[in-house]
């Protein structure tokens, strides 16, 4: 078993479900990940059967939740396909099956691709967005909502500017739906809490990998989730993008790719990163270093 200070800033190549059980138990502060959907990725993943799919995630999944601190979090991107003119349940069926191993499902962000192609099919429109679902091992997680704070918006400068009396106290909802506001509470507030519609652009330049998604998105869970000089996990860390975006915002990072030539993408765009930002924070071992523990892992 390692201790934690030997694998944090490493890219580890090799395959997860191996690697992870090196590592120690309650660590890890926020996982963020996009395994490889079912049947996608062929050519460079292999492609996991629908039917096979939860049998082989679960292992990984107990593996994450080991390793994962009391108050952590885990976001896992994944979206359903459709198949046969029917939407496909496996996702759905990962998540019950999660729910029985132990996790908490917390809730179900949504990444809404705000600048994808249009598309054409007999029966659905194209897809835009993509399921971001939250875990944690407690109800009592570490969350800084603060950090994700975005602009009141130009609504309230005319909405607030006369009060009603219904608007001076709690108003609750005439459906009986148990809904209720105090609109006076958001007076002279300059930035309020964002919901769970996190609206991103697709990522335009693929990096040599063929399913990355944008920076922005693990950052902001980065944020919400974690404080400086915690511990982001990324078990598929593809390009790297996760630790990019953990490194940015002062936070250590351990990636874990399958594909060789995938842990050397993030290796360079790491070690670009701090050629480019000119300090130390987070940086890897040198090329070789990591190259001898990637053959490592493959031996």
């Amino acid at each position: 078993m390692k201790e934690i200070h030997e694998i944090v800033d490493t890219i580890i190549c090799g395959d997860c479900l191996e690697v992870l059980k090196d590592f120690p138990e309650d660590k890890v502060n926020l996982i963020v990940t996009s395994p490889p959907y079912a049947d996608n990725r062929k050519k460079t993943y292999g492609g996991i059967p629908i039917k096979k799919y939860v049998d082989w995630f679960l292992p990984i999944s107990k593996e994450l939740q080991r390793v994962l601190e009391p108050k952590g979090s885990f976001i896992l991107n994944i979206k359903e396909r459709a198949v046969n003119g029917e939407r496909g349940t496996y996702v759905y069926d990962l998540v019950l099956s999660m729910r029985k191993q132990g996790w908490l499902w917390v809730e179900d962000y949504v990444w809404h691709k705000k600048n994808t192609y249009p598309g054409k099919w007999s029966n659905r429109f194209r897809d835009v967005w993509e399921h971001c679902y939250h875990f944690t091992k407690s109800k009592k997680f570490a969350m800084y909502q603060e950090a994700v704070m975005v602009p009141v918006g130009k609504w309230a400068r005319k909405r607030l500017a006369k009060l009603s009396e219904t608007d001076k106290r709690r108003n609750e909802s005439k459906t009986l739906s148990g809904f209720g506001k105090n609109v006076s509470n958001w007076v002279n507030r300059r930035h309020v809490y964002p919901d769970n519609v996190l609206y991103l652009a697709t990522v335009c330049s693929n990096k040599n990998h063929s399913a990355t998604f944008p920076i922005d998105l693990p950052k902001w869970f980065i944020r919400l989730f974690t404080k400086k000089d915690d511990i982001v996990l990324d078990p598929f860390i593809g390009s790297g993008t996760t630790a990019l975006a953990a490194l940015e915002l002062g936070r250590h990072y351990i990636g874990i790719e399958l594909m060789k030539q995938y842990c050397q993408l993030a290796l360079d765009r790491i070690q670009s990163f701090h050629q480019k930002n000119g300090y130390s924070f987070g940086l890897p071992n040198t090329k070789e270093e990591r190259l001898d523990d990637i053959r490592l892992e493959q031996t």
